[in-house]
Formats: structure tokens, C-alpha cells, sequence
């Protein structure tokens, strides 16, 4: 019922509005460049209801968080699991006649290392996970041998997870640019320094507010793993072509970083970065500015909690570049829907504008 309310069904329907591919479909033809239109929309009817002053963009606040994907915790006992049984499971479909697919003694080492795990035997942990590779390379080596008896179309879907699979087989705890989902390989391991969840899986992602008010005016993802300095010039450059379009507004020209952006004054030298380690340089006007710089970590939080960036499920690098900027959008709708209740009476004629953008955008999100 409320998936059709936001769609704006006015009776209920006992089946879907429309297919959800169709909203696949349509968010791909969008790209990254059709949702930020939707995101400087949302910014410029803010600038129009004057819920927003535009001096108010020549100061911003940056900070990166991890939008982290739809993976389990990436195991090794589960990964090489996984990986089995997926392979069995293509290697079927295309008419392979497998020697042996270890359906039985896969699920058995598999209790068994989670068992391990849980008492902290890694002794007999690691005999496991050698026993676990050991068989997913023997299936590897029988599927590589018969490959050729398949179609050609079987053979090219079977090689790409042949080379994922290979991946998890010979990769160690150590190494670098490791595979964490067979079905997502764009995914990193990257550490916040959070101490109540030391690793997240995802993606890192640079949001942009107004120093004031707290209105979104950036959100872009940056694949690698990039270090968080490096990621600012272009979340200004994002923010400066969506606020481009709007008369009389200011590009950002002072922003508010924390430690992580050190060292990058060069990059971004159009503009003046902020940050406490340049306390004993500051004037009393920028020091009171800095205090408003952890203004943007309930921001963070809301959108993650509230609109859905917590856990991304849309497909490759793509979806996590969407993904982002659509989060982003639909928290700017809900603070014009609040900004409406505030200002009072006189921006209510804009109540059906905005409306119908939440509704678009929820409908989007919640599609995915």
C-alpha cells in the first residue's frame, strides 16, 4: 500500500505498479548524470522557497563515509563455499559431466569451520580451510578439462566465474586486492576506525552539506579505496556543476574538513581548507566555523539509517555511483517537506512540487 501511495496510486492495486525491471531499465538509461539533475533539482527548490540563503553555499562541509554492499561477511570457509556451489550449479546448467561435485563433504567442512571459528581452534580451522581448497581446485581443474564441450555462450559465463573462483582458491589473509563476493568483485575492505565495527565492505563515499542548514549539495562514490584527501577535488567539482544552473549562487569557496583531509592544499587551491590542524593559524571567524564541522556525522547517520545508504543492492560500480547520489536526493526532499513546516504559510504553494519529488524519488529508492 505504500509503495503505490508514493507511486501515486490513488486506489489499491493487488499487484505491482509496474514491473520493477522497468525501473531498472529506466534508473540505467538515467546514468549518474540524470540523478544529480534530480539532486540539484532538490537544491534548487530549496534556493526558491528561500529556505536557503545562496551565501550559504560559499561555505560547505565534506566528510566520507562507506556505503557498504549486500554481502555476508566475507569468510574464507564461506567464500570457498560459495564458490563450489555455484560453479556446480553453472557447470550443470551448461551439461557438464562432473567427476565429483563434494556436495556432502562441502556442507560438512563447512559446519565444521564454523565451528572451529566459534571455539577459536584455528589449529584444525586451517586444515579445514586446506581441505576446502583443495577440493575447490579439483573442481576447477574438471570443469577447465571439459569446458570445451559446452556452447560458447555457456563457456564465456562459465569463464568469467571461473576466474573469480581461481581468486578466492589462492588468495591468503595477507594479500591485497582481495575478492569478498563472487557476485560483487567491485567490493573493498575498508577500515573507518571505528571500533565497534573495525571493517566495512563497500564502497567509500564523499558527501558535501551547507554550513548552516545542513542541505546536501555533493554525493559521489569513490571506487579503490582512494585516501579521503584525494576524493575532494572532485566531490567541488560535483557540487559546483550542481549549483552552476542557479542564479545568483555562490560556488563553495571555504571548506570544513577533519584530519583526514591534511596535505591536500595543493589540489584544491580555488578554495580554503579548514581543518584543526590549523588551529593555531586560524582567525576567532574560522575557529567558530570549525566547531560546526561535526555537523555533518548525524547527517551521515540519517542518511544511512533513514534513506537506505546503509546497504547498497544495486549492481557493480555503477549502482554504487546511483545509489549515493539517490540517498542523497531523497534526504534533501525530506528536509523541504520539514523546511515547508517551518517557514509557514508562505511557501505552501510549493507543497505540490515537492511533494511529487519525494514521492518520485522514494518510489526510486525503495525500488532498489
Amino acid at each position: 500500500m505504500y509503495f503505490q501511495f508514493f507511486c501515486g496510486e490513488e486506489y489499491f492495486q493487488p499487484h505491482m505498479p509496474c514491473d520493477p525491471t522497468n525501473l531498472v531499465r529506466f534508473r540505467q538509461a538515467l546514468g549518474e548524470a540524470g540523478v544529480e539533475e534530480l539532486l540539484a533539482t532538490t537544491i534548487a527548490a530549496a534556493v526558491e522557497m528561500k529556505a536557503v540563503r545562496p551565501a550559504e553555499f560559499e561555505r560547505v562541509i565534506v566528510d566520507t563515509t562507506v556505503q557498504e554492499k549486500a554481502i555476508a561477511y566475507p569468510t574464507d570457509s564461506r567464500l570457498l563455499e560459495v564458490a563450489r556451489a555455484r560453479l556446480v550449479q553453472l557447470a550443470q546448467r551448461a551439461g557438464l559431466a562432473l567427476k565429483q561435485t563434494y556436495e556432502r563433504e562441502g556442507k560438512r567442512l563447512r559446519r565444521r569451520a564454523g565451528g572451529y571459528a566459534h571455539a577459536k581452534q584455528f589449529k584444525r580451522l586451517r586444515r579445514v580451510l586446506k581441505r576446502q581448497r583443495t577440493v575447490l581446485g579439483r573442481l576447477l581443474r574438471d570443469i577447465e578439462r571439459k569446458l570445451s564441450g559446452a556452447q560458447d555462450e555457456r563457456q564465456t559465463q562459465l569463464r568469467v566465474w571461473l576466474e573469480r573462483a581461481w581468486r578466492i582458491c589462492r588468495q591468503r589473509p595477507k594479500d591485497k586486492k582481495k575478492l569478498y563476493a563472487l557476485h560483487a568483485p567491485e567490493v573493498e575492505c575498508i577500515g573507518k576506525g571505528k571500533a565497534r565495527q573495525p571493517y566495512e565492505f563497500g564502497v567509500k563515499v564523499s558527501l558535501a552539506i551547507t554550513g548552516k542548514h545542513g542541505l546536501i549539495v555533493g554525493a559521489r562514490a569513490f571506487p579503490g579505496n582512494p585516501y579521503d584527501g584525494h576524493t575532494l577535488a572532485e566531490q567541488l567539482e560535483q557540487s559546483s556543476i550542481l549549483l552552476q544552473d542557479l542564479p545568483g549562487t555562490p560556488q563553495p569557496k571555504t571548506v570544513l574538513v577533519d584530519l583526514g583531509f591534511r596535505g591536500v592544499d595543493a589540489e584544491v587551491s580555488s578554495v580554503q581548507l579548514i581543518h584543526r590542524g590549523k588551529h593555531k593559524t586560524m582567525t576567532s571567524t574560522q575557529r567558530r566555523w570549525l566547531k560546526r564541522r561535526q555537523a555533518i556525522e548525524p547527517i551521515i547517520g540519517h542518511v544511512k539509517q533513514d534513506h537506505g545508504m546503509q546497504r547498497c543492492w544495486l549492481k557493480g560500480q555503477t549502482g554504487d555511483a546511483l545509489h549515493a547520489v539517490l540517498c542523497a536526493a531523497d534526504y534533501n526532499l525530506r528536509w523541504l517537506l520539514r523546511a515547508i513546516v517551518r517557514l509557514g504559510p508562505e511557501v505552501r504553494i510549493f507543497y505540490p512540487r515537492v511533494a511529487a519529488l519525494d514521492r518520485q524519488c522514494h518510489a526510486e529508492t525503495s525500488a532498489c
